[in-house]
């Protein structure tokens, strides 16, 4: 198991970066997990992060891609600019949420 220090808080990370507890998330976290994928969070990064997270308190589950992208106004090529390694791995762990059913 990965670990990730936060302030003077270290953070449980399976396998594959995503958060083990994520009730432990916050922007601190964020902004954390988002250095490891050599992403610098803008106002637009926390507009995904923000409708994911959202949406995951809703429904208890990630949403589709194109879902996403029709709900955020964004294009697929758009989200990979912001979220190198995808909307799934990327911006999902980013925004603290579970590994999505069927990524990485």
């Amino acid at each position: 198991m990965a670990e990730l220090q936060v302030g003077d808080r270290v953070i449980a990370l399976d396998e594959d970066g995503f958060l083990e507890d994520p009730t432990q998330w916050d922007e601190e976290v964020a902004e954390a997990i988002a250095k490891t994928e050599d992403v610098e969070l803008t106002d637009e990064h926390w507009a995904i992060i923000n409708y994911l997270r959202d949406y995951y308190a809703q429904f208890g589950v990630a949403p589709m891609v194109r879902k996403m992208l029709k709900d955020v106004g964004k294009s697929n090529a758009e989200i990979y600019e912001l979220f190198p390694s995808g909307p799934g791995k990327g911006a999902c762990k980013i925004a603290g949420l579970m590994k999505p059913t069927g990524c990485v």
